[in-house]
């Protein structure tokens, strides 16, 4: 019996141990509702607040330097925008998107104007060269439109397989500073389906790079054959630096061509031509 009694008191000692946290917290109910009370009133007083502020947008200021993007499509791209929207509740977001799918918009801002008015500032798109037959890339490389209205013909004539843009445009944009401080330019340049280069030289030569080594290929061009180019471009049909030692001229005259190395062949190069 004693053993018996023994184990109920450590029996009821660990329900009293374990009983505290079976209780729940009381609540108070008239404080939680005195705070749904002030927290309902605050959005309400926000909601009337909002419903002020939110006025239909009467003027829409439009910012920026154009020459291809008109203004008035601007205006009519964000109007597209702002059916059954105020000030408060208009898709800023939304109105961006639709001005930077017009032609020829690099990139928009929109802001809200108070108290009835939007600002947009737009900035157009800048470009550097022509692609293929009527395609443009901006700056950056990016062919922004394939079907261009007006192609400037003063710019460089760029092109290559399809997705080969920014490559393409970043050799461009890798070449051009180093000619131009030999007195040339870029008149074109292409990467064909073989992955081979050339470049049109604004004086008429056109240099040959072909598929392999073209950085060593382009520093051993400048190094050695810009000088021969622009003392005598006049003669010079074309430049070949696809060999391993040197390079290959086409004359205009004579129709011949020339091997030309610059310094003696290593050990075992035979200076033959490579792709």
């Amino acid at each position: 019996m004693k053993l018996i009694g023994q184990r109920r008191a450590r029996n009821r000692r660990r329900e009293g141990e374990r009983r505290p946290w079976l209780r729940l917290p009381r609540l108070d109910w008239r404080r939680l509702g005195i705070s749904a009370l002030a927290v309902a009133g605050i959005l309400a007083l926000l909601g009337v607040i909002g419903a002020a502020l939110d006025q239909p947008i009467e003027t829409i200021a439009i910012e920026g330097r154009f020459q291809h993007v008109a203004a008035v499509d601007v205006e009519q791209a964000v109007r597209g925008q702002l059916l059954g929207t105020g000030l408060v509740t208009v898709r800023l977001e939304a109105v961006r998107r639709a001005i930077e799918a017009l032609p020829w918009v690099d990139s928009a801002a929109v802001q809200r104007a108070w108290p009835r008015g939007l600002r947009v500032s737009v900035v157009e798109q800048v470009a550097a060269a022509r692609w293929g037959e009527s395609g443009l890339l901006n700056i950056r490389g990016e062919l922004f439109t394939n079907d261009a209205r007006h192609v400037p013909t003063e710019l460089p004539r760029l092109s290559g397989p399809d997705g080969t843009e920014t490559q393409v445009a970043q050799r461009y944009l890798a070449v051009e500073g180093r000619l131009v401080e030999g007195g040339m330019r870029l008149a074109a340049v292409r990467l064909d389906a073989r992955g081979a280069w050339e470049f049109d030289l604004d004086n008429g030569v056109t240099v040959r790079f072909g598929r392999r080594q073209i950085d060593e290929r382009c520093e051993r061009f400048f190094g050695s054959a810009l000088k021969l180019v622009a003392g005598r471009a006049q003669d010079i049909a074309y430049v070949d630096m696809r060999y391993t030692n040197g390079f290959a001229v086409g004359w205009k005259t004579s129709g011949a061509r020339v091997a030309v190395a610059p310094a003696p062949p290593a050990a075992g190069d035979t200076g033959k031509l490579h792709g």
